[in-house]
């Protein structure tokens, strides 16, 4: 009788159970692998035999028999050396080499030539597909425990190596569950604190005001002005991840074998900030094998496109459905999938070419062609896509040499925090978790104005040829600007003061 147990494949960021089948039959040796197996998969053959030999077992090899593995679904792809674990498991049940019933159990794991069980990627989503399909156990590597205990409510085993786990599987030596794994927030000073930047009250206030909704914000002035350093600071003044953002943005960085064994879940919002000379599938993600990119890595977190129009216009054109909707979806003649994107983008530049466009202090050298040409890098369409335009000019020495103290990242936490918690509130009935996420319909509910509101937005929208986006985000940054004030009503001064991030949304 044909051998049956539980593994998974990845798609995209999300796993699908996948049964691996093992009958053996007499006949001259072969050893099959079917069911759309890549490379790796079907080398798997090899690792396992050794594997096994080493591991004190009889190897295929060693047995006259026709060996055929079954991978279904059979028109599911399978990626990757994750079913070299199963499909050794299933070659010993087939062969009566070990028994034990593999009934609501799930298998995934990497073998070493001398039996070792390695880490592989995807173990959170996986895990997940396990409880939401009503299996009992998860067997994984021992690596992959700690990272497969955050999923609740079911029970994970994770093994160092084959001879441990048949030895679990005789009742010889047990081995205990990994208890659910509490996430611990480390407390570290950041790299770089609010009250480290001098001068720029304007764009700190711009910054706090992003954190607080989740805002993207375009920050444009000189070279050396302080826009890296706003942005590297940024990460400082945002609120820790809940539990449900970790767990988001932890699959992501799983499926893209970001984590390690010391730090098997994100503890702290991630930060990417690509170079320039990024290609569209670093940032957006894909491949032959799609694979999430920067975008998604930066889930729940921060992107920092620093030298915004020297990316490639085709790149940054890629990112105005993200930053509409959230996700990005990737679209192949077999499959499409999607991937989550829901980053604060941080966006930096110099006004012209050479920087000094309008500058007090040096004299811009570009030709007036040269700073057109440099500003049309940037179209209409994706600037209206970023909701707060903050200028950052020069320091002026007065302020760069103050001993006059400033404010700290802490202090501004503290109020993101409070605005964060709000609007966690705010939203639980529904299906997002800041401002910048309301749609029109939320906007219409969440958003009401008074008389004098009504009448500041009205001018603005007719004076300044606002977008309905444009409208919309309007009402966002002041329903963010009336949280960070502790009010519930939105009034015309906080509509005034969101007004200002509006004003030059042509750089």
């Amino acid at each position: 009788m044909p051998a049956k147990l539980y593994s998974a494949a990845l798609q995209g960021i999300y796993a699908k159970i996948v049964e691996v089948e093992c009958d053996l039959a007499p006949g001259l040796f072969s050893f099959n692998i079917v069911g759309l197996p890549d490379t790796a998969v079907k080398e798997s053959k090899d690792r396992i035999s050794a594997a096994l030999k080493n591991s004190g077992a009889a190897s295929p090899t060693q047995r006259n028999k026709r060996i055929t593995v079954n991978l279904a679904p059979a028109d599911l792809k399978k990626e990757g050396p994750s079913y070299d674990l199963p499909i050794a498991l299933s070659y010993l049940l087939a062969s009566e080499q070990t028994k034990f019933d593999p009934k609501g159990k799930l298998f995934v794991g990497e073998l070493a030539l001398d039996g070792n069980i390695r880490r592989v990627n995807g173990i959170l989503s996986v895990v997940m597909e396990a409880r939401d399909r009503g299996l009992k156990s998860v067997f994984v590597p021992a690596e992959n425990a700690g990272e497969a205990a955050m999923i609740k409510n079911i029970e994970i085993i994770g093994a160092d190596n084959l001879n441990q786990l048949l030895k679990h599987f005789e009742g010889k030596e047990l081995i205990k569950p990994t208890k659910e794994h509490m996430r611990k927030i480390r407390k570290e000073i950041p790299d770089y604190d609010m009250t480290n930047i001098k001068g720029q009250e304007q764009a700190k206030r711009a910054i706090e005001i992003a954190a607080a909704g989740n805002h993207n914000i375009l920050m444009y002035g000189p070279p050396g002005s302080g826009k890296t350093l706003l942005a590297n600071a940024l990460n400082s003044i945002l609120p820790e991840l809940t539990d449900e953002e970790s767990i988001e943005a932890t699959r992501i960085w799983s499926v893209a074998g970001l984590l390690s064994e010391d730090e098997p879940f994100l503890s702290r919002r991630p930060f990417r900030a690509p170079h320039h000379t990024s290609s569209g599938i670093a940032l957006i993600g894909g491949g032959t094998w799609p694979k999430p990119g920067e975008i998604s890595l930066a889930h729940r977190g921060v992107l920092f496109l620093d030298e915004f129009p020297e990316f490639n216009r085709d790149v940054l054109e890629n990112l105005r459905q993200p930053l509409e909707e959230g996700k990005v979806k990737i679209a192949r003649i077999q499959e499409s999938l999607t991937f989550p994107a829901r980053f604060l983008l941080v966006a930096a530049m110099n006004p012209c070419p050479c920087g000094y466009l309008n500058d007090t202090r040096k004299e811009c050298v570009c030709a007036p062609h040269q700073v057109t040409r440099y500003k049309r890098k940037l179209s209409g369409p994706l600037l209206d896509r970023i909701d707060l335009h903050i200028e950052v000019p020069r320091v002026e020495y007065e302020k760069l040499t103050s001993d006059a103290p400033t404010e700290s990242s802490e202090i501004m936490r503290e109020r993101i925090k409070i605005a964060r918690e709000i609007q966690l509130k705010r939203f639980a009935d529904e299906k997002f978790l800041t401002n910048k996420e309301m749609t029109a319909r939320h906007i219409k509910k969440y958003c009401a104005l008074d008389a004098a509101g009504e009448q500041t937005i009205k001018g603005a929208v007719i004076s300044m040829g606002l977008s309905a986006r444009g409208y919309h985000r309007l009402l966002k940054i002041s329903r963010t600007i009336a949280d960070l004030a502790g009010e519930k009503n939105i009034t015309h001064q906080h509509i005034a003061e969101a007004l200002a991030y509006r004003t030059k949304e042509e750089v």
